[in-house]
């Protein structure tokens, strides 16, 4: 396959699960556990489908692929409880802090773009509060009003760039991801992303990604034309 071309970028925006917040595990584990109580099997397959998806679109997604009896409602409202009791002390994962706190030094403005709802983003950053305060806006896609359509559609990547006070191109932002579908939306939305994926995904899900990393601390904004780690 060909060495993509990388331009230059202006402003970054970040999804959240599995990206910058260990979550993903916890997700995995009260779906499985959700499917179990009917005696239904939670996929590694079914997991990709769903993961970046609105709240909405993973339970619909949910019920449907692993056959379960119960309605969307009934299904999130497990599924949130369940979450929320595992949610409060989530560590970050590997690169993001040292990259949030560089970009905020450098002023490169960047915003988070995550499927969640506020109410969610707010549980999950509760231990990180100071560090995501340095977001310059969120999008929450599960209850955000503007988002009619939540990934792979671009909508969420769009909002969030044309919320920055000078309101980028899509071509200048750079998106970090770790889901197929969130790629595809940064893509739609005419973003290079980077992608930082489940190392059980196969090669072939990340090839649309501009750049695909084992974790955040392997990104070199060097080469976006953005400034360097100094260490």
């Amino acid at each position: 396959m060909a060495q993509k071309v990388l331009r230059n970028v202006t402003h970054c925006i970040f999804d959240m699960d599995g990206l910058l917040l260990d979550t993903e595990r916890i997700y995995e584990e009260v779906t499985r556990q959700i499917a179990g109580s009917y005696g239904r099997q939670y996929t590694v397959a079914t997991r990709f489908h769903l993961m970046g998806t609105t709240d909405q679109r993973s339970a619909e997604i949910a019920i449907d692929e692993c056959q379960l009896p119960m309605t969307v409602p009934e299904y999130l409202k497990r599924y949130h409880k369940m979450c929320s009791e595992r949610m409060s002390n989530v560590p970050l994962l590997k690169g993001a802090e040292r990259l949030l706190r560089h970009l905020h030094a450098n002023k490169v403005p960047f915003a988070l773009a995550t499927s969640s709802g506020a109410e969610m983003v707010e549980l999950k950053t509760r231990k990180h509060r100071e560090l995501f305060d340095l977001f310059n806006h969120r999008v929450c896609g599960s209850s955000d009003k503007e988002v009619k359509n939540g990934k792979p559609a671009p909508d969420i990547f769009l909002i969030a760039a044309d919320r920055f006070a000078d309101k980028p191109e899509p071509a200048n932002c750079l998106v970090f991801e770790d889901s197929p579908n969130g790629v595809t939306a940064g893509e739609s939305a005419g973003m290079q992303v980077i992608m930082v994926p489940d190392s059980r995904l196969s090669p072939d899900r990340c090839s649309h990604a501009t750049q695909v990393l084992s974790s955040l601390e392997d990104f070199q904004p060097e080469l976006f034309g953005l400034p360097p780690f100094k260490n």
